[in-house]
């Protein structure tokens, strides 16, 4: 199925090393807005640094893969130390496959993380890479993303739906 998802959490800062070593992991492919900040925002969640660093440590390969422009990515993965893809075009595979060469693995060696089922997930899928899906930070208050997040309400998991 096209919007399936390995695993739920709530927060980013929920997910260790050792879950994503259990996903047989080597690199992790992160969307920045409502996944490591709000949208627009330039600050990093509380703890995001120290997250970062402690999967570095485990030996386990970052970068961000965004369809926003470098404008909005460079000052945030710079922030946070990780290179990164802009204008990612997901859920096309263009960004994902590009991620992971700069990791130096394969899209089946990765492992995407991110808020958005027909973004993150859907291209996740389409590359033959797990996925992670997250609780978005904050609700978006434009239509086009409340539309979206209704269109998902059949693929989120049952604790998800309530919120």
């Amino acid at each position: 199925m096209l919007f399936s998802y390995n695993l739920a959490f709530e927060s980013l800062l929920d997910i260790t090393p050792d879950i994503i070593k259990g996903q047989c992991a080597k690199g992790i492919i992160l969307d920045i807005d409502n996944t490591c900040t709000t949208h627009d925002n330039p600050v990093p969640i509380e703890g995001l640094r120290e997250w970062v660093a402690a999967m570095k440590n485990a030996g386990i390969k970052l970068i961000i893969v965004s369809n926003n422009h470098e404008p909005r990515v460079r000052p945030f993965a710079e922030l946070i130390g990780l290179d990164f893809v802009c204008e990612g075009a997901k859920p096309l595979p263009k960004g994902y496959i590009e991620g992971c060469r700069r990791m130096g693995i394969k899209c089946r060696e990765g492992i995407a993380i991110g808020d958005q089922i027909y973004t993150d997930i859907l291209g996740a899928n389409l590359c033959g890479m797990r996925s992670i899906l997250l609780r978005p930070i904050e609700p978006e208050k434009t239509m086009f993303f409340k539309f979206k997040r209704w269109a998902e309400k059949p693929f989120l998991p049952k604790v998800y739906r309530r919120g």
